[in-house]
C-alpha cells in the first residue's frame, strides 16, 4: 500500500515520485548542457547592438567588419546579402558593385548611431 507521502510501507519510493525526480534531473541537464551554447556573445544580438558593443563595425566598401571573433559568422551571413544587393544594383544601374556598395556606405555612416566603428579606405578605424 501507499501513502500520501509517497512510499510504500516496504520504504520504496513510488515510480510516480521517481520519475518526477529524474524528470527534473533531466531538465536541470538538460539547461546545464544547452545554456552555454545560447548564451554566446553573439547569440540574441541584432546588428545594432553588436554595432553599439563594439563588435561590429562597418567599412567604406559599404560591407560589415567583425571586430570580435565571435560575430564573423553573423558578419559573413550580413555581408553575403548585402553582396546580392549590390551586384543587382549595380546591374540595373550598369555600374560596377563597388560603387553601389560605396554609396551604401555613406548612407549607412548617416544613419548608425553615434559610436559606430568605421573603417576607413587606408585602413584606419573611426568611432562616429
Amino acid at each position: 500500500m501507499s501513502s500520501n507521502d509517497g512510499s510504500r510501507e516496504d520504504g520504496i519510493m513510488t515510480p510516480k515520485l521517481t520519475r518526477r525526480r529524474f524528470s527534473l534531473f533531466a531538465l536541470m541537464a538538460a539547461a546545464f548542457l544547452v545554456l552555454p551554447l545560447l548564451s554566446g556573445p553573439v547569440a540574441a544580438q541584432t546588428l545594432d547592438e553588436l554595432r553599439a558593443a563594439g563588435k561590429v563595425g562597418e567599412r567604406y566598401d559599404g560591407y560589415a567588419v567583425a571586430r570580435d571573433p565571435n560575430a564573423a559568422g553573423m558578419v559573413e551571413e550580413i555581408n553575403a546579402k548585402r553582396r546580392e544587393i549590390y551586384e543587382a544594383q549595380a546591374t540595373k544601374q550598369g555600374v560596377p558593385a563597388s560603387q553601389v556598395g560605396a554609396v551604401y556606405a555613406g548612407e549607412l555612416w548617416q544613419k548608425v548611431p553615434a559610436g559606430t566603428w568605421f573603417l576607413t579606405a587606408d585602413g584606419e578605424w573611426r568611432k562616429k
